[in-house]
């Protein structure tokens, strides 16, 4: 029984569902309304935007802003983008609010909460390896989905890629499948097959 490429998606979906990934088919009606040409799940990043700031009653507005400062990102510049969609993923930015007499907000798309602050070793440390137990993360309230064949048209083709990870709405992650046993699958062929404008929010 040959070992194919679909086995690996479902075996990698699989594998990340164990992970607390849930799976959603692109096809299904489970995933969140979404235009063909669009590459973020809004549904999913507005739900967590006001999920995670309560006390700051987010405006439809505001909300809708961000998301189109991540969308109004060229897709052209492929480089540059993903450095901005980067920075903001990882230092968060201040969101002016509609209301001018309130102070700015800070945002941050991904919550953080319970992950191990970056350890710097000491020069006595390099030589030395440490086992440690499984770390204990406390929950955060990140939106995960894992989402499989997912069609996204941008201006010269569609394109399907086999799997995208997305948190609170963001394309973090693509997986292009190519099978081991395939000797004309080469190294080459996921980048030639996927988006070319994943992660960047823009399609392509």
């Amino acid at each position: 029984m040959k070992f194919t490429e679909a086995k690996l998606e479902q075996a990698i979906i699989t594998l990340l569902a164990e992970q607390g990934f849930p799976h959603t088919r692109g096809d299904s009606p489970d995933l969140p309304a979404r235009e063909p040409e669009d590459v973020l799940l809004k549904d999913d990043l507005r739900s967590f935007l006001t999920r995670c700031y309560p006390q700051e009653k987010l405006t439809n507005n505001e909300i809708n802003s961000i998301i189109l400062r991540l969308e109004a990102l060229p897709a052209a510049d492929l480089y540059n983008s993903n450095r901005q969609i980067h920075k903001l993923m990882v230092d968060g930015f201040l969101l002016k609010r509609e209301d001018h007499s309130q102070k700015d907000l800070y945002i941050q798309l991904i919550d953080y909460a319970g992950l191990p602050e970056q350890h710097q070793p000491r020069p006595e440390e390099l030589t030395t390896i440490i086992a440690e137990g499984s770390p204990n993360y406390s929950s955060d309230q990140n939106h995960y989905r894992l989402v499989s064949q997912l069609p996204i048209e941008g201006r010269e083709k569609t394109r399907i890629p086999d799997v995208i990870l997305y948190i609170n709405g963001l394309p973090l992650v693509v997986f292009e499948f190519k099978s081991a046993i395939r000797e004309e699958a080469t190294i080459t062929m996921p980048t030639n097959s996927s988006p070319s404008a994943m992660p960047v929010i823009s399609p392509s």
